[in-house]
């Protein structure tokens, strides 16, 4: 039986449907790139300011970063909402950040509704980039989450899908040095960064016969010359080491770096490695916090069969805010067909009035899990403990 105060957070959230849902179909439809989102976080911070949230702009002098902020003035718990709304090279917003944004503001105006009657305050963050310098790295790090209790975020997708695992991540750059010289007339007078490069390819490719299963390596020649008759003197390939955690990922990734340098060493160039991206650290589910979202998707009428386990969809900067406060990650149904995330089939279906009104429902299933923590001292003290454990491991 729902309670009278979940029922007032429902309701709240259903009366600025609307609103929510044209915001969206505006992000949608204009898609900006990471840390180029001035419009969308713009619109975000105006309509959190028009719900009473005091709002900070260009947080750790990120530009499109914002906290929204409402505090109940009672003590209780402090409960983040996390939005992205970066959008993808050419084919836009098919990753439907368009609706993470949005349903992460609905659902906090719809907890805003009841937090004054049980105390605490909740935290909108704006997180700029999570497709490519995801903004949750560099403000978990200045430890913007630390005194969040839990964090909540959920992607829509084409079926529903528990908080699962994901990989952390390292992107590695290596750059060779060598001599340039005329492929014909004097070879041995060069010095050849492709070979370092190849070398290293070749390195990399016999060392996944003994790394764990759960490890990726992938990478490309981003630079491998500019002429078939001149001896390259520079090369440059990138690299992404992933791996269930982050302690195996960084012995991987110090394992590629020694194929790197040994590459160098057989050529004879010289090599420059540096980190192009942030480093992700893996997701941490907390299975409490996780299976109280499933429990309210069951209240709100989706039947057990049809909520999957969770699986790993690669690597999610969400990795580094769950390390820091009790974080969940699940996947609710927006688009009818079997649309692949990153595709313009996607695309299209995140943007029809049946992907805004699950919007709107994954903001309710969001807001009501909040409620219940907010509401249950007990919930939060489990979700706290199991945080502890995992992240002392």
């Amino acid at each position: 039986m729902t309670s009278s105060s979940k029922q007032l957070v429902w309701d709240a959230i259903e009366s600025h449907a609307e609103s929510f849902k044209q915001i969206s179909r505006t992000i949608g439809a204009n898609p900006e790139l990471g840390h180029e989102e001035f419009k969308s976080a713009a619109m975000l911070c105006a309509e959190l300011e028009r719900h009473g949230f005091s709002v900070e702009r260009g947080t750790l002098g990120i530009p499109t970063a914002f906290i929204g902020t409402y505090s109940s003035g009672k003590p209780g718990p402090t409960v983040a909402f996390l939005c992205e709304y970066d959008a993808l090279p050419d084919i836009g917003h098919a990753c439907g950040h368009h609706l993470i944004c949005t349903m992460g503001i609905a659902a906090a105006v719809g907890l805003k509704a009841v937090l004054d009657q049980y105390g605490g305050t909740i935290r909108v963050y704006g997180t700029p980039a999570e497709e490519t310098k995801g903004a949750k790295v560099p403000m978990s790090e200045a430890g913007l989450f630390d005194d969040c209790d839990f964090a909540l975020m959920a992607h829509p997708y084409y079926t529903f899908e528990k908080s699962g695992d994901s990989l952390a991540l390292d992107a590695i750059r290596f750059e060779y040095f060598g001599k340039p010289a005329h492929a014909a007339a004097s070879p041995y007078e060069g010095i050849n960064a492709l070979d370092a490069v190849l070398q290293l390819f070749n390195s990399v490719n016999a060392l996944r016969q003994q790394t764990r299963s759960d490890a990726r390596i992938h990478g490309i020649i981003d630079n491998g010359g500019k002429a078939p008759n001149v001896i390259p003197d520079y090369a440059s390939a990138q690299f992404y080491v992933r791996s269930a955690t982050r302690a195996y990922t960084n012995e991987l990734a110090e394992k590629v770096r020694r194929c790197a340098e040994g590459a160098a060493l057989q050529t004879g160039c010289r090599l420059e490695m540096n980190n192009y991206e942030f480093s992700y650290d893996e997701l941490l589910t907390n299975e409490a916090l996780s299976e109280c979202f499933t429990a309210n998707l069951l209240e709100l009428g989706v039947k057990p069969e049809e909520i999957e386990t969770g699986k790993d969809h690669g690597s999610l900067d969400l990795g580094n805010v769950s390390v820091r406060c009790p974080a969940i990650h699940p996947y609710v149904k927006m688009v009818e067909e079997r649309f692949l995330l990153h595709t313009v089939e996607f695309r299209d279906a995140a943007m029809t009035e049946r992907a805004l009104d699950r919007m709107i429902f994954a903001a309710k299933t969001l807001a009501a899990t909040a409620y219940d923590v907010v509401a249950d001292p007990a919930l939060l003290a489990r979700i706290r403990e199991e945080f502890e454990l995992k992240t002392k491991k």
